[in-house]
């Protein structure tokens, strides 16, 4: 069975409110999806990034699988990795790969009649998740609610939220964030932090400290990810675990972070590493290092890998995405009780809306 040319399309959407973390601000959220056909079926997958995605898959990658077999998933990945050599593979063409992977995976999962946690293989039926959200731009009571819907509405037994406001020039009202998260979700829910790069060295240390006294145990990006030194040094120092990986377009880099000791658990984003041909490299490496993984963001993407591998912590149930792919897709997972299950159906379960969500379209 021979792969057609996949078709691209790129959606536009506005958040629900304004949002910020440590170092940046938005007000909309773009995905790219592709459409892969052989065989009668058709696998979609998609990523987040700007539309430029789109235009680079459209003209440099589906040429380039169309053609090939629509089972030789591995082929098609390496060919794309390779082709990408002079363009760059971190950024825009990393997501591009991982975006056409995904389709690929769910395409050969249908071709089969196989659910795509199945074609992988399991290991586990349900899949931990965390509620993450908590923006630097949410009012008090914005904050208390989407906390409460988590931890007492869905269940939801682990939460993230952002801190780092003002590239770290606002820690005071940082602690006092956490402190009022605390408060909300009680004594027994796992609170988790995510600074996305804002603190120098020592100021990671310091607000890492005062972060103990209120029992998070995940402090996401203290420093930047690309400070490995800087990561070791904070995590030498901190009772919490330090982690960081999201920015991973390759298994280079997820090896350069885990020789230099930086993490404590490795996250890993298969719309941004390669899809999961990638993550499933990823996360074998990261066990071979004895270290526990997290899938970040997109979590309908991820909860099918996530279920395959054995060294899986958790995945995050991210406020954007999981918006936006119950608005776009049929079969969106249910994460009540704290958990997901892969679904049972074909491929990763997913359909597009397409006349649902036509409004948001810009190419």
């Amino acid at each position: 069975m021979k792969l057609h040319r996949p078709a691209v399309s790129v959606y536009t959407v506005p958040t629900d409110a304004p949002e910020a973390d440590g170092t940046l601000a938005w007000d909309t959220t773009t995905v790219v999806i592709t459409e892969v056909s052989a065989g009668g079926s058709t696998g979609t997958g998609w990523t987040y990034g700007p539309a430029a995605v789109g235009d680079f898959l459209a003209e440099h990658l589906a040429p380039l699988v169309e053609g090939r077999s629509a089972l030789d998933v591995p082929a098609a990945h390496d060919a794309m990795c390779r082709a990408v050599r002079n363009a760059g593979r971190p950024g825009i063409a990393g997501c591009a790969i991982s975006a056409l992977d995904i389709a690929l995976w769910d395409l050969k999962a249908r071709l089969l009649e196989l659910p795509l946690v199945r074609l992988l293989g399991a290991c586990r039926e349900q899949v931990p998740v965390y509620g993450s959200g908590g923006f630097t731009t949410y009012h008090d009571t914005h904050l208390e609610a989407q906390l409460n819907g988590w931890v007492h509405g869905q269940h939801i037994p682990r939460v993230k939220i952002k801190i780092g406001e003002g590239r770290g020039g606002e820690a005071a009202r940082d602690l006092a964030r956490v402190r009022s998260a605390r408060q909300v979700i009680g004594d027994r829910a796992e609170l988790y932090v995510d600074a996305n790069g804002a603190y120098t060295r020592k100021q990671a240390v310091r607000v890492g400290v005062a972060l103990a006294e209120h029992g998070v145990g995940w402090f996401e990006e203290p420093v930047s990810s690309d400070d490995l030194t800087g990561l070791r040094l904070v995590r030498d120092a901190l009772v919490s675990d330090v982690t960081a990986g999201e920015y991973g377009y390759d298994l280079a880099y997820f090896a350069r972070m885990i020789t230099a000791g930086a993490v404590d658990c490795l996250q890993i984003d298969a719309t941004r590493c390669g899809g999961p041909t990638e993550f499933l490299r990823a996360a074998a490496l990261a066990q071979a290092h004895g270290l526990e993984v997290s899938a970040h963001c997109a979590p309908h993407a991820h909860a099918a890998p996530a279920a395959a591998i054995p060294n899986l912590r958790h995945i995050e149930w991210f406020h954007d995405h999981v918006r936006i792919e119950d608005m776009f897709f049929d079969g969106a997972l249910d994460p009540t009780g704290g958990t997901v299950s892969p679904t049972a159906d074909l491929g990763h379960g997913l359909t597009l809306r397409a006349e649902e969500i036509a409004e948001f379209r810009v190419a």
